[in-house]
C-alpha cells in the first residue's frame, strides 16, 4: 500500500494525571535531566558526523540514526510526563528504545537516501519554523528592572508556561485536564519534534508548516478511504496503549 504520511510520527494518549503529582515532578525527573544533558551533547556531535556522511555519501549512518531517534524519543517521554504536557503520571523509562505501551511515542522512518546538498541548507530552510516553535515553547524569562527602591527581578510567563500552569491548576482544583489545552500542547510538541528531526536530517522531508493538534498523528493522505483503512490498521496499537 502506498502511504502519504510525514515520516516523523508523534502520538500521545491522555493517561489520567492526578491532582498533585505535578508539584514534585521536577524533583522526580532530576535523574532523567542528568542523562538527557549528556545524551543531547552526544546528539549534537553525532548529528554533525551525520551531516558529513550525508554530504559525501548521501546516506545517514543507521547507528547514528537509531541513537538520535532514541534521544528524541526519550526526551518526548520525559516532556510528556513533565512540564511539556503533564499528560501522564506514569514514570518514563530510562531507555532509547521504543516503548509501545507508554502513553507518548515517537517513530521516524529511516530515509534510504538523503539529498547530499541538504546538510548545507537544512538549518537555513528551518529558520522560519524554528522562530515559531521557539516562541511557542517559551516557558518564561527572568527580567531585571529598576524602580525607586533599586533593582528587582520579575518572572514573565511565555506561552508554554501559561498553558502548562493553567493545566496544573485545573488538575489541582478540578482533577480534570482541559481537552483543548491537551490537544494544543501535544500539537506544539509534535511540531517541535518534526522540526528538530528535519534539522538533524533524520528526515529529508520538510516539516508541514502547521500545528497538528491532538494525540493522534494525522495522516497527510487526502484519500478518505486510505485514511480510514490506516486508522483501522492502527487501532489495535492504540487500544494496547490504553490498557
Amino acid at each position: 500500500m502506498t502511504e502519504n504520511r510525514y515520516p516523523v510520527r508523534v502520538r500521545a494518549e491522555l493517561d489520567a494525571p492526578g491532582r498533585w503529582l505535578w508539584l514534585v515532578k521536577w524533583l522526580l525527573l532530576i535523574p532523567h535531566y542528568i542523562f538527557l544533558a549528556f545524551l543531547w551533547v552526544a546528539f549534537v556531535v553525532l548529528t554533525l558526523v551525520a551531516y558529513v556522511a550525508v554530504l559525501f555519501t548521501g546516506r545517514y549512518p543507521q547507528a547514528i540514526f537509531k541513537f538520535n531517534v532514541g534521544v528524541l524519543r526519550w526526551g518526548w517521554r520525559v516532556g510528556y510526563y513533565g512540564y511539556q504536557a503533564l499528560g501522564t503520571d506514569r514514570y518514563p523509562p530510562f531507555t532509547l528504545a521504543d516503548v509501545p505501551d507508554y502513553p507518548a511515542t515517537l517513530r521516524v522512518d529511516y530515509p534510504p537516501r538523503t539529498k547530499r546538498w541538504l546538510p548545507l541548507v537544512a538549518w537555513l530552510l528551518a529558520v522560519p519554523q524554528l522562530i515559531i516553535i521557539s516562541a511557542l515553547n517559551s516557558t518564561g524569562t527572568w527580567q531585571m528592572y529598576r524602580d525607586g527602591a533599586g533593582a528587582a527581578w520579575k518572572w514573565t510567563f511565555g506561552p508554554l508556561g501559561i498553558f502548562v500552569l493553567v493545566v496544573a491548576l485545573a488538575l489541582l482544583f478540578t482533577g480534570r485536564y482541559p481537552r483543548g489545552l491537551y490537544d494544543l500542547l501535544v500539537g506544539i510538541a509534535r511540531w517541535t519534534l518534526r522540526v528538530i528531526a528535519f534539522v538533524a536530517l533524520l528526515t529529508g522531508e520538510y516539516p508541514p508548516f502547521r500545528l497538528d493538534q491532538g494525540g493522534d498523528d494525522p495522516d497527510d493522505d487526502p484519500d478518505p478511504e486510505v485514511v480510514t483503512g490506516r486508522a483501522h490498521v492502527e487501532e489495535p496499537a492504540v487500544t494496547t496503549q490504553a490498557q
